[in-house]
């Protein structure tokens, strides 16, 4: 059972990272939401002069209570992701660790599913991993949303991109991996 749960995880990661290929260079969907600032110059500048440390960056800074002092109230508020050091690095790593990352989650659904009980049909087994990656996405990205105001359109997109993507997933995994009742009457009886 191991090696169909592996196979599972290697098969449904290399496909959930062709459909992420998928949404967003041909689709689009990866950058639903997300806008280039009007005049970038001035503010690399500004950040550059100001921030000499790479990190992730909330403004304004707020108190232990999450309240934005009175003399910045009603001004502007955001999050930044800040590397000092520049852009323009090749992403052969970044799609490396995508690979490793969709493997790694692929394999954790596949060994979900061989625990399920009571999932024998192949749409159920595919719903629950469809289930499993909806749950997640819904988690990270609704509190991104809600927290750090990120946009709906976005949040949407990104959900779609993680459902669809465990729904092939499901697919892979639910052919490959049987549960706990199917692996019961698969194994034949010994003769006495």
């Amino acid at each position: 059972m191991a090696k169909r749960i592996l196979l599972a995880g290697v098969l449904g990661g290399f496909a959930l990272f062709l459909w992420g290929g998928l949404a967003h260079m041909v689709l689009g969907l990866g950058e639903v939401g997300i806008q280039s600032l009007p005049q970038q110059q001035p503010v690399m500048d500004a950040l550059k002069a100001s921030v000499p440390q790479s990190g992730f960056y909330y403004f304004p800074q707020v108190d232990a209570a999450m309240k934005v002092p009175p003399e910045k109230a009603g001004g502007p508020y955001g999050i930044a992701i800040y590397h000092s050091a520049g852009a323009g690095a090749p992403m052969t790593g970044q799609l490396v660790n995508e690979l490793i990352l969709n493997i790694v989650v692929a394999w954790f659904a596949a060994f979900l599913l061989s625990l399920a009980s009571g999932l024998n049909g192949y749409v159920s087994r595919v719903g629950f991993v469809t289930l499993l990656g909806l749950t997640v996405a819904l988690m990270t990205n609704v509190q991104y949303w809600n927290w750090y105001g990120f946009p709906l359109n976005y949040t949407v997109a990104t959900i779609f991109i993680a459902a669809i993507g465990f729904l092939i997933v499901g697919l892979i995994a639910a052919a490959i991996v049987k549960s706990p009742a199917q692996r019961i009457t698969a194994v034949p009886a010994k003769a006495a």
